[in-house]
């Protein structure tokens, strides 16, 4: 049963009066724990409507003064407050990713979560001025880390770890590298006996929507036609693209198969091009920029 929240009728008004941000607190944690860890705002707020069971009428009430929806606008602070405990975080615009500590507190009585939010928000000042000081502190030893790193190709490294992950742990990661990427509608599938299609995501471009399956190989070596071949025959009929990602490289003649002429063309992903996309995304991946100052001193000798 859908828990239902109490609607009070003032004249021949309907406005829904109890509503709190604290009351999506913890179905906002299970939701995107539910969605694999990280989910679109649409996607969150779809499945918490689903979820409390709020009618078309509730959707609708508004606050007076600003004209702001009243229910999204609660699970809009109930988001960003749940950013205070680490609980939640939003790198990218539009994505949110449940954290490890928000995991653990998707299952804890919502007096706990309050309580770590409350005691959260009132360190928050303290903590960042801490931060400040331990990056400043750590500043001369990361530049040393980076010089004796330099010889060891970051690709390959990422590559090695992203190799020696669990399979569903690589499927969340790529669910997630999808979403950032403009994906909405995300959803890992997986299921043996299903072609090969581990899940499936809207991309949106503009005003024009493509449904898109997916399938995720932690290989070391090269994906051959075949696997390209037998992807394609279960997307028939079922999407409009398909993407084979993959950590490995992807033979000639897969490359052939994937933009065959008379067949749905398919997009791969490989091992390096993955790499970049992570780099791009900042996700498991940061860049630091290093300024460069020159003194230009013929300007001071023509002054």
């Amino acid at each position: 049963m859908p828990r239902r929240l109490k609607v009070l009728n003032w004249g021949n008004d309907v406005t829904v009066a109890n509503i709190r941000k604290d009351d999506f607190y913890i179905p906002t944690l299970q939701v995107i724990r539910d969605l694999g860890g990280s989910a679109s705002i649409e996607e969150i707020e779809d499945k918490l409507v689903e979820r409390f069971g709020f009618s078309q009428a509730e959707l609708d009430r508004t606050y007076e003064v600003s004209g702001d929806n009243i229910i999204t606008d609660k699970m809009s602070w109930a988001r960003s407050y749940l950013k205070f405990p680490k609980y939640l975080s939003n790198d990218s615009k539009g994505v949110w990713v449940l954290t490890e500590a928000g995991r653990e507190a998707a299952d804890q009585p919502v007096e706990v979560v309050r309580a770590a939010i409350r005691a959260a928000k009132k360190e928050r000042r303290a903590q960042q001025l801490a931060a400040r000081s331990l990056a400043a502190a750590a500043s001369e030893s990361e530049d040393e880390d980076a010089q004796e790193a330099e010889a060891i190709d970051w690709s390959d490294v990422l590559l090695a770890k992203m190799q020696a992950m669990d399979p569903y742990a690589f499927e969340r990661l790529c669910q997630r590298l999808l979403r950032e990427s403009g994906f909405v509608r995300v959803e890992v599938t997986g299921r043996s006996g299903d072609g090969g299609i581990d899940g499936q995501g809207v991309l949106r471009v503009k005003l024009v929507s493509f449904q898109v399956l997916f399938q995720c190989k932690r290989y070391k070596g090269s994906v051959g036609s075949s696997v390209v071949r037998d992807f394609r025959g279960a997307m028939q009929g079922r999407a409009d693209k398909g993407l084979i990602i993959t950590t490995g490289t992807f033979t000639v003649e897969a490359r052939k198969e994937a933009t065959r002429d008379g067949a749905p063309a398919i997009d791969l992903i490989d091992g390096e091009a993955l790499c970049q996309l992570l780099k791009e995304q900042g996700l498991g991946v940061s860049v630091r920029l290093v300024e460069e100052v020159t003194v230009d001193e013929a300007f001071f000798d023509e002054i």
